[in-house]
């Protein structure tokens, strides 16, 4: 079965190709469901892959499936290989089951766009760019599928580079933003990968791993390394100082918010954290730098969330406050509550986002929420499931994942640092305050403005 796994690259590839070639001899619905049955197929695969994998011995399920040999340059042997074990694919499930919702949304949202088979061709790239990200055996393989995803980001959330509005000037520029800001990221993640090449001699995952359980790294050695990885960490994971790409980036189609915000590329550094877990349980000094960046870019976003008008950014700022929580549970070594709170915020903020475009889109491209106003009525299943949303974002008790995933990385919090723990506690108020308030006044009342009234 394992195989086969191949063909999880294969499919949105060939949604790429498809539409690029022949694209623009087909009709609009064809055209984006082309792209939304690729991506549907590597779900499909990966839950079938995930099955077989959950079905062997816990101690045995790590699987590496050689595609070619890539590079062979002296002692430097990269190979590609795909490393299929509980992380990658409980990535892989996140990145294409919420990425196929999102085509299927776009289908919809974008059919009056003069350019919508550019625009599927971009979203197709953009998984595929993920899905090597996630699936390589080596951060040479991560970081040929980490600098895709940052091209697919440029691309998307310039989408419309010949607008301008006075919210975010003229549009080609936040996709300019988005893509320098993350190259300074990358600067520290290539220097991490000569390092650690210089000290174990090679950069598989699993070797490194290895290097890191036997004394392969020194002290001083790790936490450089750890260090400049976290570097690229907080630009593709919108962390202090590099958060500043994220909010702009919602100048791009509500689509590419929920894609780029929920399910992928905000992702992508808490991932590579995760998966070099190995030399951070080496580097103690550098895994608590993290939880403090994180924390307290968690604190800073949700207090401008706040005082935020804009219904986009609103969310946009949720969405850099959840990374710092993300970021802080991975630097008090809680990987796998971190992990399960980045599913489940997957799936509530693409919610979160879609609603919002369904909004935005009735309210005749109104975005701030003091202009709307009694939506509930006039939109009620859309209402309901933003209220849903909403639920698990605040982590309503025990009936929503982000209340269990919360409260583990509080939990680890606690025993690390106390001070940190009140931050984190803090945030979460802010966090019940600053959605509700958008909620409530959002669709709750009555009508304040001729938009939201029809």
């Amino acid at each position: 079965m394992f195989a086969i796994a191949w063909l999880l690259f294969f499919f949105p590839a060939a949604g790429v190709l498809v539409n690029l070639l022949v694209g623009h001899k087909l009709d609009k619905r064809l055209i984006g469901w082309i792209a939304s049955g690729a991506v549907g197929a590597s779900f499909v695969l990966g839950v079938l892959l995930f099955g077989n994998l959950l079905l062997l011995p816990p101690e045995t399920r790590v699987v590496t499936v050689h595609l070619w040999d890539w590079i062979t340059i002296g002692r430097l042997d990269i190979a590609a290989r795909m490393l299929i074990d509980p992380l990658s694919m409980v990535m892989v499930l996140v990145v294409t089951g919420v990425g196929t919702l999102i085509h299927i949304y776009s289908i919809s949202y974008m059919e009056d766009d003069e350019r919508f088979q550019r625009f599927f061709i971009y979203l197709n790239f953009f998984i595929f760019s993920m899905l090597i990200l996630v699936l390589s055996d080596s951060l040479a393989g991560m970081f040929v599928g980490w600098e895709g995803v940052g091209l697919a980001s440029f691309l998307l959330i310039g989408f419309w580079f010949d607008r301008k509005d006075d919210m975010y000037g003229y549009y080609a520029d936040a996709g300019k933003k988005a893509f320098l800001v993350n190259r300074i990221g990358d600067f520290g993640m290539i220097v991490a990968m000569a390092m650690i090449w210089a000290a174990v001699g090679t950069l598989n995952f699993l070797d490194v791993a290895d290097a890191a359980h036997h004394s392969g790294f020194t002290l001083a050695a790790a936490n450089v390394i750890c260090l400049l990885l976290l570097l690229g960490a907080t630009g593709k994971s919108a962390q202090i100082p590099l958060y500043v790409w994220l909010p702009d980036a919602m100048a791009g189609p509500t689509p590419v918010s929920a894609l780029i915000h929920a399910a992928t590329m905000v992702t992508a550094g808490i991932y590579m954290i995760a998966r070099t877990s190995a030399i951070w349980h080496v580097a103690g000094g550098a895994s608590m730098t993290a939880a403090w960046i994180g924390g307290l870019t968690a604190f800073f976003a949700a207090s401008i969330a706040l005082v935020q008008t804009d219904l986009k950014k609103i969310l946009a700022y949720s969405t850099v406050s959840q990374l710092g929580y993300m970021m802080l549970g991975v630097g008090v070594a809680a990987y796998s509550a971190s992990i399960f709170h980045l599913m489940g915020h997957a799936f509530f903020k693409a919610l979160l986002f879609l609603g919002s475009g369904a909004v935005i889109y009735a309210c005749h491209h109104e975005q701030d929420i003091w202009k709307m106003g009694g939506l509930l009525r006039k939109m009620p299943i859309t209402g309901f499931t933003f209220l849903i949303g909403t639920a698990a974002l605040i982590a309503v008790p025990f009936v929503t994942s982000g209340f269990y995933s919360k409260e583990e990385i509080l939990a680890a919090a606690f025993g690390k640092d106390k001070f940190l723990f009140g931050i984190a506690v803090f945030v979460a108020f802010l966090t019940t305050f600053y959605m509700t308030r958008a909620f409530v006044v959002a669709f709750l009342g009555k009508p304040r403005d001729h938009g939201s009234e029809h």
